[in-house]
């Protein structure tokens, strides 16, 4: 079966020519005048491989990305070994100007091949009853050049939690400040499309976007370690330091965090830090029934793909008889979306005034009648005195508050070794201290 093949722009000896005059595995439909007119031809369906002559500066990760979802495979002839590795780097294919026919075709017919195999290896998505689920947000399988190094084997911790301010923001600092001191190169990532607050809970000047510069850098293949380290600002502790790529400055411009570029940050930030903290935004809804263009971009992809990545993920709810519902509710919308998450379940702001008397009893309770089947994992009591202590400083609260049981029982959570603090009976995490039977 012939592979049918838009193409733009034409090489010295019109090898698209050549290619119709094959009569072999590929067909060219369409010769298109620019990189527009091919786009629009791809979206039509009428294509399973595109062959660019011509403005292949203009191709970016997400336009590959969105282009691997229609079942679209980019082959771009240069000559450039630069631009080439620029290319393999957002999941392009390339092949010298000076190739003959045949070997196009041949080239086109295995590239093809690579991205079906791919695609079949990929997890079936579940239907979440929209119309675009995260794993269709998947970036276009990266065919790396030889010698090219292995991906980094950094852990990377998503924050989530629903809508109302449950602290999804307070965990991932405190969680990175705790890895830091323990002696971990750490990267936070500011990764909330809606409401992104980690510079300004770290008291960090955040006109920059790290993330937003770092996802640019990603889009147009030119993310590296080094470029990564540059854009990352440091986060100084008295006994360690990290490093965090600060959020948007605006909630407008949530269209710079696209998901294929996401992607490539948090695969390089795997090979700069042993961890990598992730403060994903609430909203778990697909949204591409919000556009008639499948090539929009998607306001929650940011927050989808980070939980699609994450190694581990926390889920994090207000411990209140508002916050538990909203939990109970946002879990069984996360297993809808990403049914691979497997999240631990924290809640947050443990405090007797909201539940009662033994707010942990209290809380295991509900949970066992209303939860989802699954354990909540640590109560994290309530401290504003130390949240707002740490939040006026813009520090974290290993460093304003110590000894609060707040600050303890973060640690307990995610770190190996941490000092014991029996102050409070909700300090610890049900994992370590789940009752024998």
């Amino acid at each position: 079966m012939s592979i049918p093949v838009v193409t733009v722009g034409q090489s010295h000896e019109d090898l698209v020519g050549g290619l119709e005059r094959l009569h072999g595995p590929v067909t060219v439909v369409r010769r298109c005048g620019e990189l527009a007119e091919l786009l629009a031809a791809c979206q039509s369906g009428l294509a399973r491989a595109a062959v660019v002559a011509e403005g292949i500066d203009e191709l970016t990760a997400s336009l590959v990305d969105r282009l691997a979802a229609v079942g679209v495979t980019v082959l771009a002839l240069t000559d450039d070994p630069a631009e080439a590795r620029r290319l393999h780097s957002i999941g392009v294919a390339t092949t010298p100007m000076s190739v003959d026919s045949v070997t196009l075709a041949s080239t086109i017919s295995e590239s093809v091949g690579q991205a079906f195999t791919a695609a079949r290896r990929r997890t079936e998505p579940v239907d979440a009853g929209y119309a675009d689920t995260s794993a269709d947000l998947r970036p276009a399988p990266v065919l790396e050049e030889p010698g090219s190094g292995p991906r980094g084997a950094g852990r990377i911790i998503a924050v989530w939690g629903p809508a109302g301010a449950p602290g999804r923001t307070l965990l991932a600092v405190n969680i990175a400040a705790e890895l830091a001191v323990e002696g971990k190169a750490v990267l936070l990532v500011d990764a909330d499309s809606y409401g992104a607050s980690v510079a300004a809970s770290l008291g960090l000047l955040d006109e920059s976007a790290g993330v937003a510069q770092a996802c640019r850098l990603a889009d147009q293949g030119m993310l590296d370690v080094g470029a990564l380290k540059r854009v990352a600002a440091p986060v100084f502790l008295a006994k360690g330091n990290f490093s965090v790529l600060t959020g948007i400055t605006r909630a407008d411009r949530w269209t710079e965090l696209r998901a294929a570029a996401l992607s490539t940050v948090l695969e390089v930030a795997q090979q700069v830090a042993d961890v990598v903290v992730v403060d994903a935004g609430f909203c778990l809804e697909a949204d591409e029934e919000l556009s008639f263009d499948s090539m929009a971009p998607r306001r929650n992809a940011a927050t989808l793909r980070s939980i699609e990545m994450a190694d581990t993920v926390y889920a994090i709810g207000a411990a209140d008889a508002i916050g538990v519902p909203r939990l109970v509710r946002g879990l069984a919308d996360l297993e809808r979306a990403v049914p691979q998450a497997n999240p631990r379940v924290v809640l947050n702001k443990v405090r007797p005034a909201a539940v009662g008397r033994s707010p942990e009893r209290q809380l295991n309770e509900a949970w066992e009648r209303y939860g989802p089947g699954r354990d909540v994992e640590a109560f994290l009591p309530s401290d504003p005195e130390a949240c707002d202590s740490a939040l006026l400083a813009g520090e974290v609260l290993l460093e304003t508050a110590p000894e609060s049981p707040l600050r303890f029982a973060i640690a307990t959570l995610v770190c190996a070794s941490v000092q014991q603090n029996a102050k409070s009976s909700v300090v610890y995490s049900r994992a370590r201290h789940r009752p024998k039977r």
